[in-house]
């Protein structure tokens, strides 16, 4: 059978993010005949800027990814933090150098799904997946939520959890607090659902 590639591609500046993507990383890779990897995009601020607020390193385990390279997959995992509840501008540069993409619409039928990373309940939960889908939309690209497929997880309440039906998530709050344990597993489980979704969806594309 021939072999499912997914691009999880991320933007993170404390770290919260790259945390998901890992994780969403090792889901995908555990359906057969998949290939995930996983991409970070520019970044766009400047180095002092980066150090006034903090930016963890950028991992050199993870290349950067151009734009044209988007059309090599079958699928992608986009991942970002919000920022006044939408996602962050890093990300939105990174759609806008897309347009030869767009033109050719060479992105269009192909699968895509949603993670993040917010301050706090207000900071875009819901919103900024809502708001990502219109990068998607524009693209031709198929918008693959998680659904409530992660079972009694979606309906916790003893703790504090991120995500919702678009996608898997997590809280940054003012940066100390890390993924629990919880959104740890949902992003396991989102990568590997999605990958399943995108393996049946090219097993059925015209060759």
């Amino acid at each position: 059978m021939a072999v499912t590639k997914i691009y999880i591609v991320y933007y993170s500046l404390h770290g919260h993010v790259e945390t998901m993507a890992r994780e969403v990383l090792r889901g995908a890779n555990a359906v057969p005949d998949v290939e995930a990897t996983l991409w970070q995009i520019p970044e766009t601020l400047h180095e002092k800027i980066l150090e006034k607020v903090k930016a963890a390193p950028r991992p050199d385990d993870v290349p950067e990814i151009r734009g044209e390279q988007l059309a090599e997959a079958d699928g992608f995992m986009f991942g970002f933090p919000s920022r006044f509840g939408v996602m962050a501008s890093q990300f939105m540069t990174f759609f806008d150098n897309t347009n030869d993409l767009w033109t050719s619409q060479a992105l269009a039928g192909k699968p895509a799904g949603i993670f993040w990373s917010t301050g706090f309940h207000g900071g875009g939960q819901e919103l900024a997946a809502l708001t990502a889908v219109t990068k998607l939309a524009h693209h031709g690209m198929i918008f693959v939520p998680l659904g409530y497929t992660f079972g009694k997880g979606m309906y916790e309440m003893g703790e504090v959890k991120g995500g919702s039906p678009y996608g898997s998530g997590t809280y940054a709050a003012d940066g100390s607090r890390e993924p629990t344990e919880l959104e740890i597993q949902q992003a396991n489980y989102h990568g590997k659902y999605f990958a399943g979704i995108a393996k049946k969806l090219k097993k059925r594309s015209p060759a």
